[in-house]
């Protein structure tokens, strides 16, 4: 019991009806959880972690005489293949179970057998260990929280491939470095090895174990399910497609960051605030619907030319005085309330080390003039481009990306870890950046995809990522095939980018790693007057369940794990404005909604 009393937790504000135990939750005293198909109360407060399941820490919980607990079991799996193959492994694909609570993962069996080969989260898995040149019968299972498990899906045989002749190991990776850590992750990348055939892979080990904390495809990871305010070592190891593994590369050390404070919800609605009157009508800023967690008011705009770099920002329609004391009266009401800085007629360009100290002056003049809690980066237009040649995602040559980053990183790190930072770009400026990088692709835009390397250079300290998924031309998604606005295939893509990660330009070896899911939160219009691309909230709400419950559209398949994507951070609109216009069409559909998600 003294391993256990290291890891409990002072209690939080109040005990609750958590659903299924999980690990790496933070439980409280009189909360309640189910597991096995039994129900159990919490007893001490504590975060808890792999092995410490209810009926293994009776010091923790208690289980409950009586009560209502989940006996339904998913459906059975369907469409089991195989999509790839060697001489001792073989890669299954199925399509997602259903089930009246929820499946939370996986397992594999081999014939007959009875104790699972392989498990999974998501839809698919590697099953490793195979004898060359043999025919292997696969069938799955799903399970849910309360231990349920499902009929087997239909039998699939594969044959291994033949014993290959390839013994040469890849060599290991080199350069392996953080670009990013949070209070339980940890973001990595390393320069690719190579090999006599090929490499198909890359595997992460924290603090010289041999259990595989992550694995890549291509040459970045982020290790979750870390404690906070903790140093780990990381190693990674190349392998072949004959199963040969590399050295481990060089170890580096991280430390992970403070736990954050918990002053912004898990779900949340973003909202823009006009500080102009465009037909939408005009609101006070206190006046706002309560639902919205964080307004971001629109727009500061620059005051000496779209390269001089000064930003100003008047309050519309009101005094200074009577502003202040609105921001200070939402932010009384537990709201954030940020300056987003450029739209559409605010250009920015810092061009120049003087253009981007005067950015960076006036922006600290403004937040702290009237209080905000950060700032939204909302460059349109030509303020973000990238020049000939500037290639390298993650290490941009373009002026007016480079010093964007350094005024952004000086802003932040002023205030320090609760200023909050956000942005959001069109999808030209990003998901377009899979098909087409401005530095690199002759004849096309040179705007295309120039928010990555900027996103890319302060993810460690990005909130949350909303791009706008709406007044965009058709997209091609990981599937390489054009998306269209308007529908939930449109968000399920465009977001799956984003969670996922992506090789821009198709380039493999400049890689955009996935955002962390409480990074991303889905740009969307009010209603039909706010801009192209409105989606009627059924559908927004069906791409949310895509993502985060696994339930299939039927027109994109996800590529991320909709197990992993449980911390999605939410919707953003433009705007509050035209949500009231709309008699809040917006915020009365998604506020429940995405309170049901938490």
């Amino acid at each position: 019991m003294a391993a256990l009393m290291t890891s409990l937790i002072p209690a939080m504000a109040s005990a609750a009806d958590r659903g299924a135990w999980a690990a790496y939750i933070n439980y409280v005293v009189g909360d309640s959880v189910t597991y096995g198909g039994k129900a159990y109360d919490c007893r001490q407060a504590h975060q808890s972690l792999p092995g410490w399941e209810p009926p293994n820490v009776p010091a923790l919980w208690l289980e409950k005489t009586g009560g209502t607990v989940d006996v339904q079991a998913p459906s059975a799996p369907t469409g089991l293949t195989s999509t790839s193959k060697t001489s001792n492994s073989v890669s299954l694909t199925w399509t997602a179970s259903t089930d009246n609570v929820g499946v939370t993962g996986y397992e594999v069996f081999i014939g007959a057998g009875t104790t699972a080969a392989a498990t999974a989260t998501g839809t698919s898995v590697t099953v490793t260990g195979l004898s060359a040149n043999m025919t292997y019968t696969f069938t799955v299972k799903a399970r849910d929280a309360a231990g349920n498990r499902s009929a087997a899906s239909s039998a699939y045989s594969v044959t291994t491939d033949p014993q290959s002749n390839d013994t040469q190991a890849p060599t290991a990776p080199t350069s392996l470095r953080s670009t990013g850590t949070t209070s339980n992750s940890v973001s990595l990348t390393w320069t690719a090895s190579t090999d006599n055939v090929a490499v198909t892979g890359y595997e992460v080990f924290t603090n010289g174990g041999t259990t595989v904390a992550a694995t890549a495809s291509g040459t970045s990871a982020t290790v979750t399910g870390l404690a906070a305010s903790t140093t780990y070592s990381f190693t990674v190891k190349a392998k072949d497609a004959a199963g040969n593994r590399s050295a481990a590369s060089t170890a580096v050390s991280v430390k992970t960051l403070d736990a954050p404070s918990s002053d912004i919800p898990s779900k949340i609605l973003v909202g823009y605030w006009h500080n102009f009157d465009n037909g939408s009508g005009f609101i006070r800023l206190r006046n706002v619907s309560p639902k919205w967690d964080v307004i971001n008011v629109s727009f500061a705009e620059p005051t000496n030319g779209s390269t001089g770099g000064t930003i100003g920002f008047t309050p519309y329609n009101s005094t200074e005085a009577d502003f202040k004391a609105d921001v200070a009266y939402l932010k009384s009401q537990g709201k954030k309330v940020l300056i987003s800085i450029g739209g559409a007629n605010g250009q920015v360009r810092l061009e120049t080390t003087a253009a981007r100290d005067a950015f960076v002056s006036s922006m600290n003049a403004i937040i702290d003039k009237y209080g905000f809690d950060g700032m939204d980066i909302d460059f349109e237009g030509h303020s973000l481009s990238l020049n000939a040649g500037d290639g390298d995602l993650k290490n941009p040559t373009t002026p007016v990306v480079k010093n964007l980053i350094s005024a952004i990183r000086s802003i932040h790190d002023r205030v320090g870890p609760k200023f909050v930072l956000t942005m959001a770009p069109e999808t030209f400026f990003v998901q377009l950046g899979y098909a087409f990088y401005g530095g690199t692709c002759s004849g096309c835009d040179n705007r295309a995809g120039a928010y990555l390397p900027v996103l890319y250079a302060v993810r460690d300290i990005l909130d949350w990522l909303q791009v706008q998924d709406y007044n965009s031309g058709p997209i091609t998604g990981l599937d390489d095939q054009y998306h269209t606005m308007g529908n939930a295939d449109f968000h399920v893509a465009m977001t799956d980018m984003l969670l996922t990660g992506f090789p821009v330009a198709k380039n493999p070896n400049n890689f955009f790693p996935a955002l962390r899911p409480d990074q991303v939160v889905i740009g969307l219009p009010a209603n039909v007057n706010a801009g192209g691309g409105y989606t009627p909230p059924a559908e927004v709400q069906k791409a949310v369940d895509a993502l985060v419950k696994g339930i299939p559209i039927g027109s994109y398949s996800v590529r991320s794990n909709p197990a992993n994507n449980k911390s999605f951070r939410g919707l953003m609109s433009w705007s509050v404005n035209w949500d009231a216009f709309a008699n809040f069409e917006f915020t009365n559909s998604h506020r429940p909604y995405l309170d049901s998600l938490k």
